[in-house]
């Protein structure tokens, strides 16, 4: 190999270990063969030993032939690095010395050489008071990291070593962090901050960087908190106080200590001079986000508001240029004015403007529970509709809103946010940068938004009378208010000219068109609802007039049906749930949500699904309060949450086969629940209904029925496992577990307590999930429930397992396999035995995973397992890959496909996919891979999973291959 191809080698350990020859990368082989590569790398040009390096594949366990099998790989290392190397030629890269091997690898052409440079670099520019410099070296040292070291590495070698690498990282991010707050950026590192205290919270300068960030964001009582509850692990898990730095920053902040502002903090770089930096989004699928286009339909038969349109079109520039600084219009007026109608519109007419999208959502600022959408729940489904997968998404309010001003930075889009109740809603949901216009709707002032954001007011009055009449003359017909002008005025007059009353008034003409406009308004006359007064602040009272009109109209029964929707508190009903809610026959109930939506007091969002608008939410609440006895309103609940939980549980017998199933209670007269016949129409309805059944859950834990609200989160447990909820997953759960306890509900706590844990596990908070599963455990000894024992027990292991603790997962998992043994449980057997036989695999351990997944192979057919059946084929599939059989991989891999798809589990089909493809390419058909791949790319995108951008990659590289005959797979 001559000078000029060894210069063209480069080599990554932080991360994937990965080499490149110029821009090809080249297949390192097994993993094992990789722990031989990384081991010479780290050794930086110095021997190691044969000996050393069989401990560092093996450990303890090394196989017989282990000598043997080292210098395959060590001539198979030699002939991807040079290829074009002679057979009587001196190997260059991978040098044969006394008792080992050293690599010969230049210090720039391995990243963490690059890597400790610009650390050490960045080190003597900040000494020389060139701290600018150093921050953007430290960004750039940092920026060359691609996830956990050596990761996917097996063997001794690889797990001390990455805990090593972890730390220098950590070393050299928290010196990055302190330059960043020295340089007055403490704005943009408080949510990076509180993730990084979150996931280390034993690290003291981390917690004293955001205390000095907050402090200086004006946020001294979040600074304060933020030292509390450091001090607190400290204290709680090591029994020690934090360290005299941190206590004297604590009590400078406490003293508000002026030295600690930045100004009086020592010289930083003006604004001027700072460059400003857009990294990279970690969540790959949101780096590809689709271009969402949210906006409701504009309204066919808008009239009237031209002096409005026209100031608004004035907020923009008249040459179609992008806006030099984010804009925002709030459309403020009383209930009814025609905020929305009108900010949808003139959406509509500026979407061409704004050319990556538009966002909308309704924020529920008026609900007569007030339970207006949390600015959380508002950012998820943001970052949701811009491409970020669930389980990607950051723990914390702060660090979402980070991710979506991030995602938004460089973006031309357009946000309507409806129906906000203050600022403090709105806030969060501001981008960071210009070239964004956000509209709002309140019907508060919104002064400090205005005041501090500079948003552009534009408060509605009523119509003129013109526009009123024209109103009208759209919706009824010019020819009828011809024919009686007189009763036209009054209806115009009664409406105050507020847009909603007018449009009810004429949906109420358009229902009976043989009714006399003066029949109409001589209603209004008769309810002595005078909407003249619609002006004050009370505005549950203001438009009641109004709706009576419509709503003393409906049948008795219809009038019933409405006042009930006031109890329920989920975002819109299906048919099925209006039936459980009135206690009627869903065939009776259909007849009276057609007459509903006729008068326009009930809105038909999709075939049979329907949505109340906010004030006749408020109107219905007050009537069903007004018109049904407490005992009435507290059964219609009882049927609606009973409705959602045992139609839940029937989805749980699909979702969740073999489960323990959740006990449940009788079921209330007038209810009848749906059941399924198919996993993917389960599926669909936790996915359609997954909004109201999080709101049942809350409503009857808050309603002080606990065993509705625990029951239900426990019967979700299969849903939110398959589609990775996992925030609303873990909110439910939490809500199930302290009403169970506040009502000392033992047998909720227990199944509360399990069901956290698995939220957290899916979230990657092991720990957390491990503390709860041990207070499962010692509750179901208290309470003699030795099945739920054993299953925490095996949960205890399964978080193990995926946390990577492989051995804990096999000392727990083997223990759970003993109980579930002497408790008979079959079942139970299967599942540990599989993933015993897991943990095996993943510790190289191939006998002893072969005899425990052909055991659970055994079992679980026998009980009728497919789902597990699936999983632990795909497992004995991996296993013989590792084991260089293929044709017995894609023989295990091919049956875990069909049971897959037996149970629908399209993730499961996605993963085997995954791996077959690895073996189909791996036996020399890369044509086969390339089509296997591309079906588990099409199963992970379903999921938004993380998998699928690793999919793309190497699909990518396949195509670049066939483009390129003279490159290597």
């Amino acid at each position: 190999m001559n000078a000029e191809q060894g210069d063209s080698l480069r080599f990554a350990v932080l991360g994937p270990v990965r080499a490149w020859h110029g821009e090809r990368e080249l297949d390192l082989g097994s993993p094992q063969q990789r722990v031989v590569l990384a081991a010479l790398l780290l050794r930086r040009g110095r021997p190691v030993t044969v000996a050393e390096l069989i401990d560092a594949i093996w450990g303890a366990e090394q196989p017989s032939a282990a000598l043997s099998v080292l210098r395959t790989y060590a001539s198979r290392l030699r002939k991807v690095l040079e290829p074009g190397r002679d057979a009587g030629e001196s190997p260059q890269v991978v040098v044969s010395a006394a008792d080992g091997y050293l690599a010969r690898v230049p210090e720039r052409a391995l990243d963490l050489g690059v890597f400790e440079q610009r650390v050490a670099e960045a080190k003597k520019l900040r000494a020389a008071g060139e701290v600018s410099a150093a921050a953007e070296l430290l960004h750039a040292a940092l920026d060359g990291w691609e996830g956990t070291p050596l990761a996917g590495l097996p063997g001794p070698l690889a797990e001390a070593e990455r805990s090593r690498l972890t730390e220098v990282r950590l070393d050299a991010l928290e010196a990055r962090l302190d330059v960043d707050v020295q340089l007055g950026r403490h704005s943009e590192v408080i949510a990076e901050l509180t993730a990084l205290t979150g996931e280390y919270p034993l690290r003291e300068q981390l917690c004293r960087l955001l205390m000095l960030a907050l402090y200086r964001s004006g946020r001294q009582a979040e600074a304060l908190a933020a030292y509390r509850k450091t001090r607190g692990t400290l204290v709680a898990e090591l029994g020690i106080e934090p360290g005299a730095a941190l206590q004297e920053l604590h009590n400078r902040i406490l003293a508000a200590d002026a030295a600690l502002d930045l100004s009086a903090s020592g010289p930083a770089e003006s604004q001027e001079s700072r460059c400003e930096r857009t990294d990279p989004i970690a969540t790959p699928t949101a780096r590809q986000a689709a271009r969402p286009a949210q906006l409701p339909a504009d309204l066919a038969t808008f009239t009237g508001r031209e002096a409005e349109l026209a100031q608004l079109k004035g907020l923009l520039p008249d040459d179609g240029e992008q806006p030099a600084t984010l804009l925002i219009s709030a459309i403020g007026g009383m209930a009814g004015i025609g905020k929305t109608t009108l900010a949808v519109h003139w959406a509509h007419r500026i979407a061409h403007r704004f050319p990556d999208g538009q966002l909308y959502i309704n924020l529920r600022g008026l609900h007569p529970t007030g339970s207006a959408m949390p600015p959380a729940e508002a950012i998820r489904i943001f970052l949701d509709a811009l491409g970020v997968p669930a389980q990607s998404l950051p723990a914390s309010l702060d660090a979402q809103a980070a991710l979506y001003r991030s995602l938004l930075a460089g973006r031309r889009m357009l946000i309507l946010l409806d129906n906000a109740r203050n600022t403090e809603q709105i806030r969060p949901l501001l981008p960071g940068s210009s070239g964004c216009l956000v509209i709002v709707t309140s019907r508060s002032q919104l002064t400090g938004l205005v005041a501090n954001d500079g948003a552009h007011p534009l408060t509605l009055d009523p119509l003129t009378p013109a526009e009123a009449h024209d109103l009208l003359a759209r919706r009824i017909g010019a020819a009828r208010l011809a024919a009686e002008p007189r009763a036209a005025d009054e209806l115009i007059t009664r409406c105050a000219r507020l847009p909603l009353a007018l449009a009810i008034v004429a949906a109420r003409a358009v229902t009976y068109p043989g009714f006399k406009l003066d029949a109409i308004a001589q209603e209004l006359r008769d309810n002595q609802g005078s909407l003249d007064s619609f002006t004050g602040d009370d505005l549950t009272t203001d438009i009641r007039a109004v709706f009576s009109s419509s709503y003393e109209a409906l049948s008795a029964p219809a009038a019933q049906l409405f006042n009930l929707l006031g109890l329920h508190c989920g975002p819109d009903l299906s048919a099925p749930a209006a039936a459980a809610l009135a206690g009627l026959s869903p065939r009776k109930t259909q007849r009276l949500l057609v007459e509903l939506t006729g008068a326009h007091l009930l809105t038909a969002r999709a075939p049979g699904r329907y949505v109340l608008h906010d004030l006749l939410r408020v109107y219905a609440a007050e009537r069903v309060v007004a018109e049904e006895t407490p005992q009435e309103r507290d059964r219609a609940l009882e049927r609606l949450w009973s409705w959602y939980l045992h139609t839940a549980d029937a989805a749980y017998a699909h979702l969740s086969p073999g489960r323990r199933r959740v006990p449940l209670e009788p079921l209330p007269p007038g209810c009848h629940p749906l059941t399924f016949t198919a996993y993917e129409q389960a599926l669909e309805w936790c996915e359609i209904e997954r909004s109201n059944l999080v709101a049942a859950v809350y409503q009857a834990a808050e309603s002080g029925r606990a065993g509705i609200a625990w029951r239900l989160a426990a019967c979700l447990w299969g849903f939110f496992y398959l589609r990775r909820h996992l925030h609303d997953w873990l909110d439910v759960t939490r809500i199930a577990l302290d009403a169970a306890r506040a009502a000392g509900d033992r047998t909720g706590e227990g199944w509360s307590l399990g069901d956290v844990a698995a939220a957290l596990t899916a979230m990657h908070r092991f720990d957390e999930a491990v503390d709860h599963l041990r207070q499962a455990m010692a509750h179901c000894r208290e309470l003699g429930d030795s099945h739920g024992r054993c299953q925490a027990v095996a949960n205890v292991g399964n978080t193990y397992l995926e946390a990577g603790s492989l051995d804990k997962a096999v000392e727990y998992t083997r223990r759970a396999l003993a109980l579930f043994r002497a408790c008979g449980d079959v079942w139970g057997e299967g599942v540990v035995l599989a993933n015993l036989g897991d943990a095996y695999r993943r510790l190289d351990r191939f006998d002893e995973a072969t005899d425990c997944l052909e055991q659970a192979l055994t079992v679980v057919r026998a009980v009728g397992n497919r789902c597990v059946e699936g999983c632990t084929l795909d497992a004995l599939g991996t296993v013989k890959h590792r084991l260089h059989r293929s044709d017995d991989a894609i023989g295990h891999y091919r049956q875990a496909l069909i049971a897959h798809r037996d149970v629908g589990n399209r993730w499961g089909e996605g993963y085997t996919l995954y791996h077959l493809g690895d073996v189909q390419l791996a036996a020399g058909d890369p044509a086969a891979a390339h089509t296997t791949w591309r079906l588990a790319l099409t199963a992970f995108e379903e999921f938004d999973h993380p998998e699928a951008e690793e999919i793309r990659l190497r699909l990518r590289r396949l195509d670049e291959r066939t483009q390129d005959p003279t490159a290597r797979p």
